[in-house]
C-alpha cells in the first residue's frame, strides 16, 4: 500500500495535532485532521474583534522552548518582546523588578524596591544560578513537592513568596496556591531565564497558523464534531463514520473511547478580559501584577506596549483572573474595574469581550518532560496526543505530537498492522 493512501486521522487542529500532520508529512503520508471548531489553533487561538487582535487567555511564547526552536520560525512571527521581569501594584504603589543580568535598566529599580529583602535578591540570584547549570532532564527527575513547599524550602521570605512568586506564577499555572509541582516551577523558571517572554506580531494565533502553513499534504474537515473513535473508525456527532486505518487522538480522549470514561483529565480554568482605555499605566512591555491575596485580578498586560498589528490610538488591556468566583459578567467587570482603579489607579475603560476558558491547562501530577513513541500508543490503532500527556505547555503538546506521529510510523514500517489494515480496507 502506498504511504499516502492510509488513512490516518488526527483529532484535534491545536498544536500536538499540527505538529503530528508535519511529521507524518515529511515521512510521506497524508494525514486528515479531523477538528470540531472552524479553525486551527486549539488553546492556542486568537480572534479579531473591533480593529484588536484577542487571545483566548493571556499567552506568551518562552523562546527558550527546546521544540518551538525546533518547529516555529521566530522571525515570519515577529516576535515582540517582554521585559523581564514584573511591575508589581501594592500599597498604592507601582515598582517594577526584574533580571539585571539580562536587562541592566532593571538593575536600580529592583535593588531600591520594597518587594523582598536584601537577602531575597541574591537567592533570586542563587536560584537563576542554580537552575542555568541544570539539564532539564534533570529537573523532572526531582522529587515532586508544591512550589510553595520549594520557595520556603529555598528560604525566601513570606513577603516576596506573596508579592512575586505568587502573583507572577499563578498567572502561569493558573492557580492561586501555587500547589503545581515544583517540577513545573524549575522547568518554567528555567526557560524564563534562558530566553525571553514574547508576543507574534499577529497574536498568539501567528503561531498555529505557521504550523499550519507548514502542512501541503493534510486535509482539513473543520466544524466537524467527534462523538467515539473505534479501533478502525471515527463517529461523528451526526452518527456518521469515517475510516481509519490509524487515528491520532490530539485532545483529551477519555470521552472518546469507551473504556477511559473513568480516568478523564481535569482542568484548570481563568478567564481574560479585555478593555479598551486612554492611557496606558505601565509604559514598558512588561506583565503588571498586583500583590494583594484578596484582590480577583492577578495580572494585568498592555498589549499596546509592543508592536502589535492592529493600530489603534487607544490602549488594548488585558486583565487575568485565576480565582474562583460566582459574579455574573456585569459584576465581574464592576468588580475589576474596581480592583483596577483601587491598586493600579486605572480609570477610563471600555470593556471589549470576556473569554472563559474552562479547559485553559491540565491539572497533571508526575509530571514529566519526555514520552517515548510507544508510551503514545492507546491500542494498535489508536495513538494519543497532547500536552496532557506530559506537563502542560506548548513544548508539550509539540513534543507529544512528535511521539505520537512516530509511534504510527514505526507502527506502520514495521508492518505490525499493515496485513490486517489491508485486508480490511482492499
Amino acid at each position: 500500500m502506498e504511504k499516502s493512501a492510509y488513512k490516518i486521522n488526527i483529532i484535534g487542529a491545536g498544536v500536538s495535532g499540527l505538529i503530528a500532520a508535519q511529521i507524518l508529512e515529511n515521512y510521506g503520508y497524508h494525514p486528515t485532521i479531523i477538528e470540531a471548531t472552524d479553525k486551527v489553533g486549539g488553546r492556542v487561538k486568537s480572534d479579531s474583534y473591533k480593529g484588536y487582535t484577542l487571545d483566548h487567555g493571556f499567552q506568551v511564547l518562552l523562546t527558550s522552548y527546546p521544540a518551538a526552536k525546533k518547529y516555529l520560525d521566530y522571525k515570519a512571527l515577529e516576535l515582540q518582546e517582554f521585559l523581564p521581569g514584573a511591575t508589581i501594584f501594592k500599597n498604592g504603589k507601582q515598582q517594577t523588578i526584574g533580571d539585571p543580568l539580562r536587562k541592566l535598566t532593571l538593575l536600580f529599580p529592583t535593588l531600591f524596591s520594597s518587594i523582598g529583602n536584601f537577602s531575597d535578591k541574591l537567592k533570586v540570584l542563587k536560584l537563576n544560578t542554580i537552575l542555568k547549570k541544570k539539564e532539564v532532564s534533570a529537573i523532572f527527575k526531582e522529587n515532586e513537592k508544591t512550589t510553595l513547599q520549594y520557595l520556603q524550602d529555598f528560604g525566601f521570605s513570606k513577603e516576596i513568596i506573596s508579592d512575586f512568586f505568587k502573583p507572577f506564577f499563578s498567572g502561569i499555572f493558573l492557580e492561586p496556591n501555587l500547589d503545581t509541582s515544583s517540577r513545573m516551577f524549575e522547568f518554567v523558571y528555567k526557560m524564563f531565564g534562558d530566553g525571553l517572554a514574547v508576543l507574534p506580531k499577529k497574536g498568539i494565533q501567528a503561531i498555529s497558523d505557521q504550523l499550519k502553513g507548514k502542512l501541503n499534504n493534510t486535509t482539513f474537515l473543520f466544524n466537524t464534531a467527534v462523538k467515539e473513535v473505534k479501533n478502525s473508525s471515527i463517529i461523528l456527532q451526526d452518527n456518521s463514520a469515517i475510516k481509519s486505518h490509524i487515528t491520532i487522538i490530539a485532545t483529551e480522549a477519555s470521552s472518546l473511547i469507551s473504556n477511559l470514561k473513568n480516568q478523564e483529565t481535569e482542568w484548570k480554568s481563568c478567564e481574560t478580559l479585555y478593555f479598551e482605555s486612554e492611557k496606558r499605566t505601565i509604559q514598558k512591555p512588561i506583565i503588571g501584577l498586583i500583590a494583594n491575596e484578596n484582590s480577583l485580578v492577578n495580572n494585568i498586560f498592555y498589549h499596546t506596549s509592543v508592536d502589535i498589528a492592529n493600530k489603534s490610538d487607544k490602549e488594548l488591556l488585558s486583565v487575568t483572573i485565576v480565582n474562583n468566583h460566582q459574579l455574573n459578567e456585569n459584576q465581574l467587570i464592576d468588580k475589576v474595574k474596581q480592583e483596577l482603579k483601587e491598586y493600579c489607579k486605572i480609570e477610563d475603560l471600555h470593556f471589549l469581550k470576556r473569554y472563559q476558558i474552562k479547559k485553559a491547562l491540565p491539572k497533571l501530577t508526575n509530571l514529566q518532560y519526555e514520552i517515548s513513541s510507544t508510551e503514545t500508543k492507546l491500542k494498535s490503532t489508536i495513538f494519543l496526543a497532547g500536552d496532557q500527556l506530559l506537563n502542560g505547555s506548548l513544548n508539550a503538546a509539540m513534543i507529544a505530537g512528535e511521539r505520537a506521529a512516530l509511534g504510527v510510523i514505526q507502527t506502520l514500517e514495521d508492518g505490525l498492522i499493515v496485513d490486517e489494515l489491508t485486508s480490511e480496507y482492499s
